[in-house]
């Protein structure tokens, strides 16, 4: 079966992304003009790290807690994801990690399983994936990761891509709402994987495929659109009323607020975090920014920070905190104040959005200790 390791969390492209968003921000603040409604309703930047955050979505194989320790002192906890990713390890040692990462740090350590669909169109892979779903959810799993090779890579016997809402996985899905089990669910590519280089919103996204123009959609009309997988994706929700599906990445609608906001609208059930998009949050938010705060506060229970920050088995907690608490405090500058400031993704500074107190919690922990209720506990 052929199987195309499309982009993902590519810890080189990651660490790329992650060094520039650091010097970004060692330049420093552009302008920080006063807020017209600073009435203490507001967080700081020298609230950054007393205030709790939950990173609710990132990728850890490496199992010694280092980086854990280290992020709790930042006030932050994480949800750690399993991934059925050719650049990961394989399942079965990301799950350990996971599971030993929890075991040493359960109040701050949180995992999804996943599961592979290689063999999605063979007689005993519907129960041999529900088992390891259940033998995850046992192991402290608080969902299950459905992947975007469902409907960029998967090819049945006579080579066409299998799509997300193909009728393979129909018993797997129900199987996820009649037990209550959350899928966070990762279908398709940012809008831009679609556009010519010249027209893609973020540099990170034009400078990756102009180097790697072998997943640029673009370049292969063969492949299914953009339109074509958030339409599967749609009718696989819309199949399911009751399911608690968590969309990765603004459920790959990033471009627009307005599409995402009539994603929510249409499906009451559904959330979605922000994970690896917030650059594109910011190109939006150069165009109308009001637009933006606008529907983060209208919204505000139904998004999730995240980053998709990846740790190699072999990359220490040391080296991962250097890497990731420059964009973490990017991110933070961005909620909460309204200076204007460089980032990586975009040539001209942003204006941070300044949300109210009550928004942030929101976003940085509550939502998602709502999403995912037997998280981040410590035994008893």
């Amino acid at each position: 079966m052929t199987r195309t390791p499309v982009r993902a969390a590519l810890p080189a492209l990651l660490s790329a992304a992650l060094t520039a968003v650091a010097m970004a921000a060692s330049q420093g603040v552009l302008a920080a003009p006063k807020s017209k409604d600073n009435d203490g309703a507001r967080y700081t930047m020298a609230d950054f790290a007393k205030v709790t955050k939950i990173d609710s979505h990132v990728h850890l194989h490496n199992a010694d807690p280092a980086f854990i320790d280290a992020a709790r002192k930042l006030g932050f906890k994480v949800l750690t994801i399993n991934v059925d990713y050719p650049d990961f390890p394989p399942l079965d040692e990301q799950q350990q990690a996971a599971i030993e990462l929890r075991k040493a740090r359960p109040a701050d350590v949180a995992w999804a399983v996943s599961f592979s669909s290689d063999t999605s169109d063979q007689p005993g892979w519907l129960d041999a994936t529900k088992q390891r779903v259940d033998a995850g959810l046992r192991a402290g799993a608080v969902g299950v990761k459905v992947w975007k090779n469902i409907g960029m890579s998967l090819r049945d016997k006579q080579g066409q891509l299998v799509m997300i809402d193909d009728a393979r996985f129909t018993p797997l899905f129900t199987y996820f709402e009649d037990k209550g089990i959350t899928m966070l669910g990762h279908q398709g590519e940012p809008h831009n994987c679609w556009l010519p280089l010249d027209k893609m919103t973020v540099i990170n996204d034009r400078e990756y495929f102009a180097h790697h123009p072998q997943y640029h959609m673009a370049l292969h009309p063969e492949m299914p659109s953009w339109e074509d997988q958030m339409a599967a994706r749609d009718r696989m929700v819309a199949a399911h009323p009751k399911l608690k599906f968590v969309g990765m990445h603004m459920a790959s609608l990033e471009r627009n607020v307005d599409e995402l906001a009539a994603f929510l609208d249409r499906f009451p059930l559904a959330k979605v975090d922000l994970a690896a998009r917030i650059g594109q949050l910011q190109y939006q938010s150069q165009l109308d920014r009001a637009k933006v705060r606008a529907f983060m506060i209208k919204y505000q229970d139904r998004l999730m920070y995240g980053t998709d920050i990846s740790q190699p088995p072999q990359q220490s907690g040391a080296e991962l905190l250097k890497e990731v608490e420059p964009v973490w405090r990017m991110h933070w500058r961005y909620f909460n104040t309204e200076e204007s400031f460089k980032v990586s993704d975009l040539k001209k500074p942003v204006k941070g959005l300044g949300l109210p107190k009550d928004v942030v919690d929101k976003l940085y922990h509550l939502n998602a200790e709502r999403s995912y209720p037997t998280a981040w506990k410590a035994a008893q």
